[in-house]
């Protein structure tokens, strides 16, 4: 019954992945096997609704797998769990609370308490003081 199992659930997710590289038009990708059970769920179509030639293309790869896994004799019934109504344990999301900013203790770059490190200085304070000193340097080269 484990190779069942195990043969059901890969035909079930190669059929959703062969299916959906059709839909992509990537089937010429595939294997000529899968190309083949393609074509026979497309010949399906035309007979059946969707969900019967889905079923029945996936009863076909099951069959191929368990044999092809090593199982004895006709593949028997696997029976599918019918997907229970999920619950709706979702919560709404909220944003954390903010939390207080830590009160800075100087102006010249020491540490507050938490750990956190002040700007010494401004970033335009260092360009003026940048520009004053590049205009010092050219007025005395001269």
């Amino acid at each position: 019954m484990l190779i069942a199992r195990r043969a059901d659930t890969r035909a079930r997710a190669d059929f959703a992945t062969w299916k959906m590289m059709a839909k992509l038009n990537g089937s010429s990708a595939l294997p000529p096997e899968a190309q083949e059970f393609l074509a026979s769920y497309k010949n399906l179509l035309a007979q059946m609704s969707e969900g019967e030639a889905g079923e029945a293309t996936i009863g076909a790869i099951y069959k191929a797998y368990y044999a092809e896994m090593g199982g004895a004799g006709a593949a028997p019934d696997v029976q599918t769990r019918a997907a229970e109504p999920a619950a709706d344990n979702v919560t709404a999301f909220r944003r954390p609370e903010p939390k207080p900013k830590p009160k800075k203790l100087a102006f010249f770059g020491t540490a507050a308490s938490s750990g956190t490190q002040n700007r010494p200085l401004p970033v335009a304070l260092i360009f003026v003081c940048l520009a004053v000193v590049y205009v010092g340097i050219r007025l005395y080269w001269r």
